[in-house]
């Protein structure tokens, strides 16, 4: 195979992977950043009547300090080991800027972020990898 053409995949994978690792660093960047400057409040789970539990991720209700009554769609989904049920309290911290953005305290889940990171830098790593083996096989 031409050393362009690998270049050129390398090259589109290469900023693949990158923006692979942009996204996750911004994730765990913003879950901190509201977790710790955001303002801790106490939300109510709401589900809508007659759905099941599988079905639609449940609501958060939460008065702001300029008590306005926020409702958002909660950002991580009940599991089994934890459910969310209707009428539950959680601590959750929301941006003061934008208070649709929430963060639940002790379900952050973070591992999708981390594994965007890991991924990408593969990918990266694979790219560059694949590059220098075919340039050295020149």
């Amino acid at each position: 195979m031409d050393v362009g053409a690998v270049a050129v995949l390398a090259g589109i994978a290469a900023f693949g992977g990158m923006f692979a690792v942009l996204v996750g660093a911004y994730g765990l960047r913003q879950a901190r950043r509201v977790s710790e400057t955001g303002v801790g409040v106490q939300a109510l789970v709401k589900r809508h009547p007659g759905e099941a539990r599988e079905e639609s991720a449940p609501l958060l209700q939460f008065v702001t300090e300029d008590d306005r009554v926020m409702e958002v769609v909660c950002p991580v989904p009940s599991t089994r080991r934890r459910p969310f049920s209707d009428g539950d309290n959680v601590h959750v911290s929301y941006d003061p800027a934008d208070p649709r953005n929430v963060v639940v305290h002790g379900r952050e889940r973070l591992g999708p972020d981390r594994a965007f990171i890991a991924g990408g830098a593969l990918v990266v790593l694979l790219s560059v990898t694949l590059l220098v083996v075919v340039i050295a096989g020149r």
